[in-house]
């Protein structure tokens, strides 16, 4: 059995010991929640729940995190994967909102998250010689003085044809004349977010997933905390809180309405799909963005691959349930017209490894496209006790948490100081440009090639020497997971010390095989599921129901991407079966308080 939290050796050591998300973990922090009082309990652990806990408790508080499904299961693992200032956002004048997210960009590449952000190249062709140069040119002109020295490695850089081509070699001729260089950061995002939640952890916070909010606990008008259910063993807790914060994303206004008032704004729910297929069907040696009649499209270098473009997005309303989008046939047909316009050697479906569709959790406006809306965020408090916060884009989590958590202690009794987190690196970060100066010594103490280890870097950061213990302990871990890039160490490790509970949790977000593999996974579950199985208590039983229930996942989101509207697909992967089980309305599953 791997120990989870062992100590290391003083020279890796980081300034706090990081803590596992271990499935004892969340037992402990599940009962100490039940049997104390919080200052803070933050609903939701996407990137702006997992953030806004990471805030209250570096400001010295009692914090609980609490969440229904997996770390970063909604939004926060289904985004374009970019860490961006918004290009769009200068057509709309919105200087202050495009600075902002600069500045963030800049925190997060340098000092916040350096061993899962790293800056990107991109090429904007033009396709359009006069017009697009003048727009393009200016319009990344004011992006660099906005974020001047904010990160990326240089200014923009008008391109020839000649000069485009060479980083663009495979442009449709005849269709791109020119190009405009600027950079961007990208990251995996599910990653990054389940890093800040244990991050949180480390700093003292309680943190649980598979915990459901099912009601709030209300005194003489006050919310005083929640009646939580935890979806593994099925009891229920009363958490107490001085505070609560509803970070909840797409499923905001479901939690407002189990409270019975009215919120000072609704969620209204933009659904982008994403396509990724191999590196070598797109012949770049940058990423691309190029703007279509209805959102922005990206072609990404994967962050979690070097064999991997990521391609999207859309931007159409969404107005079905929020546990699970589905992207169409028309979003993908959309995608692949719109990427072949600037492609010699056109895409096809049969090019595609995988599909991923989420939802952006926008505040409701009266523009007639949810691609209009301001990705804006809104910190209200509705009712004595409680904050919601809501709207907003990943790149700027950091200051919809500080802002939610300001709002939360405004009038609490003594002084509670102003956010830090923009000194507060993520786990992993500390130590880890020491340690990329040391690779081949790690590829030795781990029996692994350059590329690997420089893999497990990229993925890990300093917290790699954590997967060493590990593989020092059970050499047999050090070998690849069937045909994959992945250490059967990675599979084990996700669930002893990165709150995995369930074969989707791995196979989804700690992994992204769902995702960059013809068979969406399905052929590394069972391998899976039996790794992990003495870590989680399985049974011969729970392990083929998990592998069971995982694989008519993959089948109704293949059968759901055939289909030619939302609500027919979502008709079909809304009956697939949930490995946390059935994900109605939060009232559907209250019990007397």
């Amino acid at each position: 059995m791997i120990r989870a939290g062992k100590n290391f050796a003083a020279a890796d050591r980081s300034p706090f010991t990081p803590v596992a998300l271990s499935p004892e973990q969340r037992q402990h922090a599940l009962d100490t929640m039940e049997s104390t009082e919080l200052d803070v309990l933050v609903i939701g652990a996407g990137v702006v729940g997992a953030g806004t806990a990471l805030d209250a408790v570096t400001r010295g508080l009692t914090v609980g995190l609490v969440e229904a499904r997996d770390y970063a299961s909604g939004t926060s693992s289904r985004s374009s994967k970019l860490i961006h200032g918004g290009l769009r956002y200068l057509k709309q004048l919105d200087f202050r909102l495009v600075f902002e997210a600069l500045r963030e960009r800049s925190l997060i590449l340098g000092t916040l998250a350096p061993h899962l952000a790293k800056p990107v190249e991109f090429v904007y062709p033009l396709e359009r010689r006069g017009l697009d140069r003048a727009w393009v040119g200016t319009g990344v002109g004011v992006y660099d003085l906005l974020g001047a020295g904010r990160g990326v490695p240089g200014h923009h850089r008008h391109l020839g044809k000649r000069a485009t081509l060479a980083r663009f070699p495979g442009a449709k001729r005849g269709a791109v004349h020119g190009g405009v260089s600027f950079y961007e950061g990208r990251l995996d995002d599910a990653r990054h977010t389940m890093m800040l939640s244990r991050t949180a952890a480390s700093h003292g916070a309680l943190v649980a997933s598979s915990a459901r909010v099912v009601d709030f606990l209300r005194e003489d008008g006050r919310v005083v905390g929640a009646l939580v259910h935890d979806l593994e063993s099925g009891r229920y807790l009363r958490v107490r809180a001085t505070r609560t914060i509803n970070a909840a994303g797409p499923w905001t206004d479901e939690l407002q309405d189990v409270l019975g008032t009215p919120g000072d704004f609704r969620v209204r729910t933009s659904k982008g799909v994403h396509i990724v297929v191999p590196r070598d069907r797109i012949d770049s040696e940058t990423g691309l963005i190029t703007e279509t009649e209805k959102s922005l499209l990206f072609v990404i270098p994967c962050p979690w691959s070097d064999q991997h473009w990521v391609i999207g997005t859309t931007d159409t309303d969404w107005e079905h349930g929020p546990a699970h989008p589905a992207a169409t046939s028309a979003d993908i047909d959309y995608i692949l017209a719109q990427v072949n316009r600037l492609l010699e050697t056109p895409i096809s479906r049969d090019d595609i490894v995988g599909v991923y569709a989420g939802l952006r959790p926008l505040l409701a406006g009266t523009a007639a496209q949810t691609s209009a809306l301001s990705r804006e965020h809104a910190v209200v408090s509705p009712t004595p006790g409680l904050v919601v916060v809501a709207g907003g884009k990943y790149t700027t989590y950091r200051v919809m948490a500080a802002d939610a958590v300001d709002l939360a202690v405004a009038d609490l009794p003594g002084r509670v100081g102003p956010s830090r987190t923009d000194r507060v690196p993520l786990v992993g970060a500390h130590g880890y440009h020491e340690l990329t100066l040391s690779i081949p010594r790690l590829a030795a103490e781990l029996g692994v090639d350059i590329a690997t280890a420089e893999h497990l870097l990229g993925r890990y950061g300093s917290a790699v020497t954590e997967i060493r213990d590990i593989v020092a302990e059970h050499s047999e871990l050090a070998a690849p997971l069937g045909n994959s890039r992945y250490l059967a160490a990675e599979i084990v490790y996700a669930v002893t010390h990165e709150g995995a509970l369930h074969l989707d949790d791995i196979l989804t977000r700690r992994t992204r095989l769902s995702i960059e593999t013809g068979t969406r996974g399905a052929d590394s579950a069972a391998d899976i599921a039996r790794l992990v199985a003495p870590h989680l208590g399985w049974d011969d039983a729970r392990i083929a129901r998990e592998i069971d229930t995982y694989l008519a996942r993959v089948d109704a989101e293949l059968r759901a991407n055939t289909r030619p509207d939302d609500e027919s697909a979502d008709a079909i992967r809304a009956a697939a079966p949930d490995s946390r089980g059935p994900f109605e309305s939060p009232a559907d599953d209250r019990v007397p308080v």
